[in-house]
């Protein structure tokens, strides 16, 4: 029976991509041919409302047929129409639909930073490059070295991002971690963490930097399941198990918006210290949960 469930949600998730995909299509379209930014604010509204009854229809037959069990403390001053940053560590992709049932209408539209292969995956990889979300190659230490030109291409997509948010408030969402936890990755990386990868600052520092003044605050999230090994396709099925969600909100610090993090090599040393900070205290909040 949970089998049949799982097939059945995810016709619907497909149908549903699948119907919102034609106005997206025609107005991606539109974009691309609308000469000027102040016009293509325009077309982006409306990019934006399709995806935001994409979001509305899914959460909906989620709850209904799902029930998904979410116990979430929240901060009581979020706001949809303020700026926000929202950190997360990731251990499924049941988390990105976890964080939307939550936070999804108290905050504004999300903006995730997301893997450039991504952009292959039908409709969904358009939706991403036409929303403006910054496609990312996640370069590992040796890659950026070795091709720089790369690793300028991901700080200038985040750039582009920052400077058209500007324009509208958004909530910017970053797995920090850059990828989903497993004990392979996490015995590769050798983590100093026991429930967690080790974080990477380069994007929420250039976000911090570039739209610091306009943040609302950091939104800190925590993640955890019953199941140490959670499965979208068992969240698919109703069979995940409770998925527990922290969050608080943090206040930009004024140091983080008076340095450059990729020139100023005593400011990346104080920013890591404060991620690395952040990320123990997280892990510490696992062990408990």
């Amino acid at each position: 029976m949970s089998t049949l469930k799982g097939i059945v949600s995810l016709l619907v998730l497909t149908l549903n991509t699948l119907f919102w995909g034609v106005p997206l299509i025609a107005l991606t379209l539109v974009k691309v041919i609308t000469p000027g930014r102040p016009l293509r604010r325009g077309v982006l509204m409306g990019l934006n409302a399709i995806a935001r009854w994409w979001l509305d229809v899914n959460l909906w037959w989620m709850r209904l047929w799902l029930s998904p069990r979410i116990e979430a403390s929240l901060p009581d001053d979020l706001r949809s129409d303020d700026w926000w940053l929202v950190l997360s560590n990731h251990r499924s992709w049941t988390d990105i639909f976890a964080l939307l049932m939550v936070l999804h209408r108290r905050i504004p539209m999300p903006h995730f930073f997301v893997k450039r292969q991504l952009i292959w995956i039908p409709v969904v990889g358009l939706a991403f490059w036409a929303l403006e979300f910054p496609m990312l190659r996640r370069l590992t230490r040796e890659q950026r070295e070795k091709r720089p030109h790369l690793a300028r291409r991901d700080q200038e997509a985040t750039e582009r991002m920052c400077r058209h948010a500007r324009e509208r408030p958004i909530a910017i969402y970053n797995f920090v971690e850059g990828t989903r936890f497993t004990p392979a990755k996490h015995a590769a990386r050798q983590s100093p963490y026991r429930h967690l990868l080790p974080p990477r600052a380069g994007g929420i520092a250039q976000v911090v930097g570039l739209l610091g003044d306009r943040l609302g605050g950091i939104l800190d999230v925590t993640l955890s399941y019953d199941d140490p090994a959670p499965s979208f396709w068992r969240f698919l099925c109703g069979q995940e198990g409770t998925i527990r969600l922290q969050a608080r909100h943090m206040a930009v610090p004024d140091w983080m918006q008076a340095g450059n993090y990729h020139q100023d090599s005593k400011y990346k040393e104080r920013f890591h210290s404060w991620l690395n900070t952040l990320w123990q205290a997280k892990d510490a909040a696992l062990d408990s949960a």
